[in-house]
């Protein structure tokens, strides 16, 4: 295909059809050479595409630099673990335990909190696609209420380790050791942000429990969990205050207990 013998509009087509990084290099050289001004400007901007798209690759890199030195170090199986839902109201905390390939094509990982909705859901299908080993585990709001949030927290994480199958070599875990495993463990303050494997356990958790908390939305109607994920919003507050706690409320938690007895 010589792309002087094509339309402007028809070579914009190409572009945004191209279906992989070599075709689109592909077409980036032909298009430099070309006498239009259009179609260089289209080169153009598919090189500044490709730059964005090598310092992504880099970034993602280097977000396994703790991982690869410990596979260096003869470490097979290193796990991501993280967990979400300390702060709501109500319904259950959850963890992740990931363990991932050494390549891994997961463009825009980051830490949970930092992507936007669609494309944490996007993520976390890659990742379940890709993983070597992938378990969630919830820890109910019973079962927080008896514990307390922290040490429900860590509840999770331990069982979401254990569920993985195979037992890890090393386990890489948001900032703190979690109890009851025999496997060597490295924690990293901020961690969802910082290692692509405790961040692709956030992004797997996160999707999971989001979609729980939509799914006890029609169940218990009248709070708004689909909404904030019984997160501690206004909405939220006065729904509690108007509705009193349902059954999935925390009850060791503030905001629910001064109103359970209503």
């Amino acid at each position: 295909m010589n792309p002087q013998e094509l339309s402007l509009a028809e070579l914009r087509v190409r572009v945004r059809e191209a279906p992989d990084a070599a075709q689109r290099q592909r077409l980036e050289y032909a298009l430099r050479d070309d006498p239009r001004a259009g179609a260089r400007r289209l080169a153009e901007t598919l090189a500044r595409a490709r730059e964005r798209e090598l310092a992504e690759l880099a970034r993602v890199e280097a977000l396994f630099a703790l991982r690869g030195s410990l596979r260096r170090q003869g470490v097979r199986l290193v796990a991501g673990v993280d967990e979400v839902g300390m702060g709501p109201l109500a319904g259950p905390v959850v963890a992740a335990a990931v363990v991932l390939p050494d390549a891994v094509d997961l463009p825009g990982l980051d830490d949970s909190k930092r992507v936007p909705r669609a494309r944490r859901e996007e993520l976390a299908r890659r990742v379940h696609e890709q993983a070597l080993a992938l378990c969630i585990a919830e820890v109910d709001e019973g079962e927080i209420d008896r514990l307390n949030i922290f040490q429900a927290g860590l509840e999770a994480m331990r069982r979401a380790v254990l569920g993985l199958g195979e037992e890890p070599d090393h386990v890489l875990v948001d900032a703190r050791t979690i109890p009851g495993l025999r496997t060597r463990q490295t924690a990293i303050v901020g961690g969802d942000a910082l290692d692509g494997s405790i961040a692709a356990a956030s992004i797997v958790a996160k999707v999971y429990r989001d979609a729980c908390m939509q799914r006890l939305d029609a169940v218990h109607p009248g709070y708004g969990f689909a909404r904030h994920k019984g997160y501690p919003t206004p909405e939220h507050l006065a729904a509690l205050g108007r509705l009193g706690p349902s059954p999935i409320h925390r009850r060791s938690f503030a905001p629910v207990a001064q109103h359970q007895f209503l």
